[in-house]
């Protein structure tokens, strides 16, 4: 991979996944939601580093070994001595709906912005093509952390680099402080050339009483380009003053939905990145969120994703 060429930077973490199987058993792997995404923007061909914060222990070499294996860059995953990564146990139920008990508290990726070579993942996402990141992103810093993040994307944009945001919502995360949430969101939203928002995580969030609605809430930050995805149907794009509703081409019962809204959103990124219209983008992106939730898993294999 060459470093010459501008990159995608996705920012996040990445956690050792422990899943119970259908006969009680567990199988371990790894996943997190901008991982998934940048996982699956490399399989799409695009130069991605993942930026994150690891430990010492084995399976954080686990994940680095993974992280090659799928062609994605690996400089920026710092490593914390004496440090191991988080975990989580998930269950899915016969609806296809995870349910996931996490123990992350300690882990690396928290105070990735405050580690002593912090300096080096705020250099590189100064020169990336694209800087791409989530709520579950934001709920992990201290306000030190999210200080300095938030100023470096601000820096970086100002530098050209495009900003894409994934609002992604999870109250636990946020330990149920919805006032701290909006604010740091709408520091996130201010900074953003690119919306991928869930309706049902807005809806939660700000009240929105509609995906019309967020986008024109979104708006308001003088986003331009805004998202929207509204469950297993359609998805609302809105971009340079249009608006259009884009169903799904196929409907698919689940087997897994972990990790839909991430593969959308690489599906969307990738076609986009490669000179496809907005609409065209979100058919793309339906088309290999569709492909993930035949598959159990964050990850699906990689051959199942031969068509797209």
């Amino acid at each position: 991979m060459s470093e010459q060429r501008p990159r995608i930077i996705s920012v996040g973490e990445v956690m050792i996944e422990m899943s119970r199987q259908a006969d009680g058993r567990f199988t371990v792997g790894c996943s997190g939601d901008t991982f998934n995404t940048a996982v699956y923007l490399a399989r799409a061909g695009m130069n991605v580093a993942y930026a994150t914060a690891l430990g010492d222990d084995r399976y954080s070499d686990d994940i680095i070994a993974l992280a090659k294996a799928e062609n994605m860059a690996t400089d920026l995953m710092l490593r914390a001595p004496a440090r191991m990564t988080g975990l989580c146990l998930v269950e899915t139920d016969s609806k296809g709906e995870r349910h996931a008990s996490c123990w992350r508290d300690t882990s690396p990726a928290r105070d990735l912005f405050e580690l002593p070579d912090w300096g080096k993942i705020a250099e590189a996402m100064m020169g990336a093509q694209l800087i791409y990141f989530s709520g579950i992103t934001l709920s992990l810093y201290s306000n030190t952390g999210l200080g300095r993040f938030l100023a470096v994307v601000e820096l970086a944009r100002k530098n050209g680099v495009k900003i894409a945001f994934d609002g992604n919502f999870r109250p636990h995360g946020w330990k149920g402080d919805l006032p701290r949430t909006r604010t740091v969101f709408a520091e996130a939203l201010k900074r953003a050339d690119l919306a991928l928002p869930a309706y049902d995580d807005e809806a939660v969030l700000w009240g929105d009483p509609s995906p019309e609605a967020t986008i024109e809430r979104m708006q308001a930050f003088g986003i331009n380009e805004i998202v929207v995805k509204n469950g297993p149907n359609s998805a609302l794009v809105s971009a340079d003053g249009r608006t259009e509703t884009v169903p799904v081409p196929e409907v698919v019962v689940p087997v897994d939905t972990v990790a839909a809204g991430d593969s959308f959103n690489a599906g969307y990124l990738a076609a986009r990145l490669s000179g496809a219209d907005p609409v065209a983008a979100v058919t793309a992106a339906h088309r290999l969120a569709g492909e993930k939730v035949k598959h159990r898993g964050a990850i699906m294999p990689r051959n199942a994703m031969a068509v797209h």
